[in-house]
């Protein structure tokens, strides 16, 4: 992988390494092998996300065919206040 240097710019350059290494991935790969992670474990994540992609691309499909609204962000104010704890 290669980043262009220009006029002397680390810190740009830097950013733009970051920034196609977090596109393909490497952090997150870094962060998954980190430990061990038996082969059942693996499959069930696996899943997991598929399931979570599945469902997050017919989300997307609904609202784009106008059977759901778009997701807005709600105020602060409207959101329900957390039950004290005792």
């Amino acid at each position: 992988m290669q980043v262009v240097v220009r006029d002397n710019n680390v810190d740009q350059a830097l950013r733009a390494l970051k920034k196609k290494l977090q596109r393909e991935g490497v952090f997150r790969e870094m962060k998954l092998r980190n430990y061990y992670e038996k082969p059942s474990e693996k499959k069930a994540r696996q899943k997991a996300e598929a399931v979570r992609r599945a469902r997050k691309l017919a989300r997307k499909r609904a609202q784009r065919e106008g059977g759901l609204p778009s997701p807005t962000a709600r105020p602060a104010a409207a959101r329900p206040a957390a039950a004290p704890r005792s």
